[in-house]
């Protein structure tokens, strides 16, 4: 029986979740809360004081359930997405709604700062091959351009971990992994970027000192331990770019190891043991949780959010059927299996909100191709799950030509609750898919954070050692990959042929 207890919070893009572990890597409790983005064209925001709000509401579900185990926990660490942007004033008090990472405005902003300083330069200070509109640097100049007063009232510009722990601790603190998708942060030197905080305007000051990860950053403050239920004596440690966490999660700690997080997006995590010169296979890489260890981080767009986007448009039917939103789920996902694979032909690229790697095209949409009048509802569920596993294989491909060869994936985040998309990404990519027990893996990392930070484990690595567990391996089925080889061609051919029209 442990005798002490960690909570991970992973603050993610519709909701926030939280685990009660012990020292044995058993999972007690968990929790979660969800909140809505507002959306308009290009645009995606949120009050950022929702973060705080559903962070105290699921801590304080796991206090009140489980009154004397909370007596001893020891430590909390964070977990969240990257790049949403928090402006905050001088007591920590957002000035204006949090701009998420799905948020495209800042495309000129992005343009001009390649146009600044390069592309290769800047792959090589932050890791980051590709300018984009999510990257904080963007934002942080179109506010500069477009919101002058609240550029010069900013006091701290953060990122929603580091929001988080300065409510908890009063400390303005991030750390190294969320800070590597800013475009502002050099990943080799592990510090800010001069010349680009020059362009922007801002100065250190105005953005969070940056420790390692599993490092304590305070010890909660008395009237948030009052409202959680947290001892007072609690811990509040550094967390990771939930990406990275989800990997601590999974066991993903050694060189050539990989795991593939299908939430809201895809984004896959490729262990290194040092930095390599990624601009030339054009993936990002970041720093890694371990310390002297990197990262490359394929990744999607949309991916969960498609299959949501789906059911929320189009399933009104199961909607109304089912009690919540897994049985509406598992409903859509049962009428997908009677779907053959391939989908009688269905393709489907997933791009909603742009396109990430390997293409990197913000102006890359949606596109459904091959409708018949045969064509049902389980169709285009199916190919929504295919969609996504060709987007995986089309990351792997480049992984492979680059010299590093996958021989299984960690599957995550919700989708890897499915068995069907579990097996149809082993399918389609001739690799293993192994899932792990504990399906929210990226606040599971957030507690062996915790539990590392506050000294209960020597090391990361002895941490995810005892605290993680592996579930069920899905095989390829040679048969049925044969049959995605071609659904993969595919695919990979309406994407080229899609490139110029989306430039038009």
């Amino acid at each position: 029986m442990a005798s002490n207890f960690f909570i991970g919070i992973d603050a993610g893009t519709t909701s926030i979740k939280a685990v009660l572990m012990g020292d044995d890597g058993e999972i007690v409790a968990m929790a979660m809360e969800e909140y809505a983005l507002e959306m308009q064209q290009d645009r995606c925001e949120i009050e950022a004081n929702l973060y705080l709000e559903k962070a105290i509401s699921v801590i304080r579900q796991l206090t009140k359930s489980n009154r004397e185990l909370a007596k001893n926990i020891r430590a909390l660490s964070f977990s969240s997405q990257g790049e949403t942007l928090i402006c905050v004033d001088h007591e920590g008090s957002p000035l204006r709604k949090a701009i998420v990472w799905l948020d495209n405005r800042s495309l000129s902003e992005a343009v001009a700062i390649e146009a600044k300083f390069g592309a290769e330069e800047i792959c090589r200070r932050t890791g980051q091959p590709q300018v984009q509109p999510l990257w904080p640097a963007t934002r942080i100049s179109w506010l500069r351009t477009h919101e002058p007063l609240l550029f010069q009232s900013v006091h701290k510009f953060l990122l929603v971990e580091d929001y988080l722990i300065f409510k908890f601790t009063g400390k303005f603190v991030g750390e190294q992994t969320l800070a590597s998708s800013t475009l502002y942060y050099d990943i080799r030197q592990k510090q800010w970027w001069p010349e680009m905080l020059t362009y922007l305007q801002i100065s250190e000051e105005r953005l969070p000192d940056i420790y390692p990860s599993g490092t304590v950053a305070g010890i909660v403050l008395q009237p948030v331990a009052q409202e959680t239920g947290l001892p007072s004596t609690t811990s509040i440690v550094t967390g990771a770019y939930d990406h990275v966490a989800g990997a601590l999660g999974a066991g993903n700690f050694q060189g050539g190891a990989v795991s593939e997080t299908t939430g809201t997006s895809m984004a896959m995590v490729v262990t290194l043991d040092k930095p390599i010169p990624n601009y030339v296979i054009n993936l990002p890489m970041q720093c890694h949780a371990i310390p002297g260890k990197y990262l490359l981080l394929p990744y999607g767009q949309t991916a969960g959010f498609v299959l949501k986007w789906f059911k929320d448009q189009f399933c009104q039917q199961e909607v109304d059927e089912k009690k919540d939103d897994a049985e509406i789920y598992d409903r859509l996902i049962e009428q997908a299996e009677h779907i053959p694979p391939g989908c009688d032909g269905l393709i489907m690229l997933p791009h909603l909100m742009g396109s990430g790697s390997p293409e990197f095209n913000s102006h890359a949409r949606g596109v459904i191709a091959g409708i018949t009048a045969a064509t049902t509802k389980g169709h285009f569920i199916r190919a929504i799950l295919e969609a996504i596993a060709c987007m995986m294989k089309r990351n792997l491909d480049l992984l492979k030509a680059s010299g590093i060869h996958v021989k299984e994936i960690k599957a995550l985040g919700g989708g890897s609750k499915s068995k069907l998309w579990n097996q149809i990404k082993a399918d389609v990519s001739n690799i293993p898919i192994t899932t792990v027990q504990g399906q929210e893996t990226a606040a599971i990392g957030a507690a062996i954070l915790a539990a590392t930070g506050s000294g209960f484990f020597c090391s990361i690595e002895a941490a995810c050692n005892k605290m993680v567990n592996l579930s069920q391996t899905f095989i390829p089925d040679p048969k049925r990959h044969k049959v995605y080889e071609g659904v993969y061609a595919r695919y990979v051919n309406l994407t080229h042929n899609l490139e110029k029209y989306w430039e038009a």
